[in-house]
Parts: structure tokens; C-alpha cells; sequence
């Protein structure tokens, strides 16, 4: 299969048409560069740094100095939207020991966190982007203390094949009662610290996204589609309940899985994408007053080409990476029409390169989403946006490759991901000393 990163247009058109996968294109850009109303908030633009986890915080959750770096980088680069990355709400649901962990005995150094991104942005961008705090609990990806501790929501035979989990860590209904609570008090925790608003997260198999496919589970919280997403509506509704008007409540919503009903949600029985059951809770968050909602699909742990199509990656997929983007960019699609006063944001855009942009304003133009989200290319690449705004063009000479050597730090033990390419003098150590090789 060949795969790369684009770093020219006619490459990627060439292979756009030779694929099959003929997506849209426009050279006009501009589109990029309009603000976006998010209730009574407004971003400046339509470009994203989406949340991307460093696993560089504090013992006690504090942001560390290489958060505070990033999130200074990433500031300076332009975007419009800043997504905060994961940030615990629950000690045991930590991904790892050193994920972001907001209490109100650290909540001052979050305070400090937001204010030199605003402040960054607005002394070197003239603007101040809107910051969304990602609330999360890791569910059967828990490793609180560096060793997996999972707390789950059902068995799942496709995740549980090479690594059985004890009944014992089923979380119960009770429990799943005092996620919820903490996710609220993760919202006001937030607007406290100066967030714009915050994410009940909801993707990629973490707790909530688990729960949406907990078809065989008994109880409130499993079954049918009203219990199914209890959780997440009940923590929306909370969260604003709980916080001041204007604050932003969202969601990084999962609406495909990639794996076979009834382990997944938003899937067919071959695992393909259908949009009934996710367009439905898009109807249900707008109408409790979501204004916007970042979304995605697959599960980094178990299929990481379906939300992120990669030129070197753990295995061979058997689609071409632009085929992948196309499932992601399509699904989003068909997901806007389902709530169209919605806001969207995309995914999956890192492997385009340079065709990004003009992608993206395709897409944008034709009321398919609305904000073009960056991943691995904001970590590789954090002032993306301001080339692109400025130049009308990226820089090939700092675009995500695509390597995965950003998850290959992330995978390892005390491991703080980030690019060991473009940013070879913090990361290229950090990847020499755990993975052993350049």
C-alpha cells in the first residue's frame, strides 16, 4: 500500500482520485480565518489544537513544566480553540500517574495555566482563543499508580481477548452515580479555573464512550439507548445547571467505534459506520443546549487508524489512510445534519499535510462541519494555524509525519509524548532512552 504524508497538492489529489476516496477540495481557504459563535462566546477562527494528553503533570495533577510549554506554543500558534487536554476528575480514573487531575486543592495552578495561554495569545495573535477543559475518566484504561487498573462498564470479548478483567472491576450502577457527580464538580472546577468551557468526555472506550455501547449491561446505565447515554446526558445537564450562563458546555463524542455491533456504538453489524443511534444523542445534547461538540470515531488502543490514518503506524490497516479520513470527515457530515444549529469540529486531518487546509474549507463551505480540529500536527507543529492564516499555505518543513512516534513515547512506562522530529531537542532523548532506537 503506499502512504504518505502530502507534502504537495497534485500528490494528494493524484491519490484522492486514484483511492476513491474524492474528497473535496477548494484552493480559497479563507474560510478558515472567520470567527465561530459558540453561545455567547466566540472563537477567532476555525482551527483547532485538539486535546492531546503529555502525561507531564504533577503527582497531584498540577499542570508540569512541559504543560505549561506546550500549552505556551501552542497559544502562540493562533488557533482559535485550544482543547484542553484529559484531565481527571477522579483520582482512580488517572490514565496514568502523571495525568492532569483538577481538585480544589491544585485549582490555582490551573487558574495560572489558563491565564498565560490567553495572555500568550493575545501578546502574540492580538486574540484570545476559546480554552475547553477535557473532563475525563479514564474507565478501562485507569492507571492511576502505573499499573492498569481498569474500571469497566461491561466485558468486552474484542478488548478483553490478551487481557481478561476481573468482575470486580465492573463498576455498579452506584458507582457510575458518583462519576457523574464528579464530572459536575469537574465543570465548576473548570469555569473557576477560567475555562471557557468544558468537555464531558465521551470517546475513544474511555468510561462514558464505553457506556454507550453497553448493550448486554443490566440496570440504569445499560440496555437501551435512553440508558445507554444516561451518563452523559445527566453530566451535561449538571454541568450547566451547575455553571454560570455562557460557560461552554461539549463533548469529544465517539459516533463510530470501528468494531462489530454490539460491542461498538454507531456501528452495523461488520463494524461500518451507521449514524442512527449518534445523530439521536446529537439531537438530545442540542436540545439541552450544546452549542458545539468535537467528534470523532475508533479506539487509539484497539484500532488507532480509524481516528488517526497513519504513514508508519503498529500494523498494516487494510484501507488506504485517505479512505479513513474520509470515513471520519463523511461521518461528521452526516452527523451536523442531524443538529445543524450545532457547532462540529473534525478529526483526523493530521495525515493530509499540506491538503489539509483546502480539505478542511471544502467541507466547511458545504455546512459539514465547522472547525477543522488538529491533533498530532499541533504537537508536531503548533503554530500551524498562524501559517496557514498568514501564509495561506503550511510549511512542508514542519508538518506531522505521521510516524507514531508520538504514541510509541506515550505507550511506555513514565513515558511524556511529544515530537521526537520537529521538536528533536526535547523529544528525540525522551525517545532514544524508552523505545531504544532514533
Amino acid at each position: 500500500m503506499k502512504r504518505k504524508v502530502y507534502s504537495d497538492v497534485p500528490s494528494f489529489l493524484a491519490d484522492n482520485a486514484a483511492t476513491g476516496a474524492d474528497l473535496p477540495f477548494s484552493a480559497d481557504i479563507s474560510v478558515l480565518g472567520e470567527s465561530l459563535s459558540v453561545g455567547t462566546k466566540t472563537a477567532p477562527n476555525r482551527l483547532a489544537c485538539q486535546a492531546m494528553e503529555g502525561c507531564d503533570g504533577d503527582a497531584d495533577g498540577r499542570p508540569g513544566e512541559l504543560t505549561g510549554r506546550r500549552y505556551r506554543r501552542f497559544a502562540a500558534g493562533g488557533a482559535g480553540i485550544i482543547w484542553f487536554e484529559a484531565t481527571a476528575v477522579m483520582r482512580e480514573g488517572r490514565a496514568n500517574p502523571r495525568q492532569l487531575y483538577i481538585t480544589e486543592e491544585n485549582l490555582d495552578s490551573f487558574k495560572k495555566q489558563v491565564e498565560e495561554i490567553k495572555e500568550t495569545a493575545l501578546r502574540e495573535r492580538g486574540h484570545e482563543p476559546l480554552v475547553i477543559m477535557q473532563a475525563t475518566h479514564s474507565g478501562r484504561y485507569s492507571k492511576p499508580d502505573g499499573t492498569p487498573a481498569p474500571i469497566i462498564v461491561k466485558h468486552d470479548p474484542l478488548l478483553e481477548k490478551d487481557t481478561p478483567v476481573d468482575d470486580g472491576r465492573i463498576a455498579s450502577d452506584e458507582y457510575l452515580d458518583r462519576v457523574g457527580e464528579a464530572l459536575v464538580n469537574g465543570a465548576v472546577l473548570a469555569e473557576r479555573a477560567g475555562f471557557d468551557g468544558v468537555d464531558i468526555k465521551s470517546c475513544h472506550r474511555y468510561l462514558l464512550s464505553e457506556l454507550l455501547s453497553a448493550n448486554d449491561r443490566p440496570g440504569r446505565y445499560g440496555g437501551s439507548f435512553e440508558n445507554r447515554t444516561r451518563l452523559l446526558r445527566e453530566s451535561v445537564k449538571g454541568a450547566f445547571a451547575a455553571t454560570g450562563t455562557g460557560f461552554i458546555v461539549t463533548s469529544r463524542l465517539n459516533v463510530c467505534d470501528g468494531v462489530p455491533y454490539p460491542s461498538g456504538f454507531g456501528v452495523t453489524e461488520d463494524g461500518s459506520f451507521d449514524p442512527a443511534e449518534p445523530s439521536l444523542l446529537v439531537k438530545e445534547l442540542a436540545g439541552l443546549g450544546v452549542k458545539l461538540l468535537d467528534i470523532t470515531m475508533g479506539n487509539p488502543y484497539f484500532n488507532p487508524h480509524v481516528n488517526r490514518p497513519f504513514a508508519l503506524g503498529p500494523y498494516e490497516p487494510e484501507e488506504h489512510p485517505l479512505l479513513g479520513v474520509k470515513r471520519v470527515l463523511d461521518g461528521t457530515s452526516q452527523i451536523k445534519k442531524a443538529a445543524p444549529g450545532t457547532a462540529l469540529i473534525c478529526s483526523a486531518i493530521s495525515y493530509l499535510g499540506v491538503a489539509a487546509p483546502g480539505v478542511v474549507s471544502a467541507y466547511i463551505r458545504d455546512g459539514g462541519f465547522d472547525v477543522a480540529g488538529f491533533g498530532r500536527e499541533a504537537i508536531a507543529y503548533p503554530d500551524f494555524a498562524k501559517d496557514i492564516l498568514d501564509s495561506g499555505e503550511m510549511d512542508v518543513r514542519k508538518i506531522c509525519l505521521c510516524c507514531s512516534k508520538c504514541t510509541e513515547i506515550m505507550r511506555k512506562p513514565g513515558g511524556t509524548p511529544g515530537c521526537a522530529v520537529r521538536d528533536r531537542e526535547v523529544y528525540l532523548p525522551v525517545y532514544r532512552e524508552l523505545c531504544g532506537r532514533e
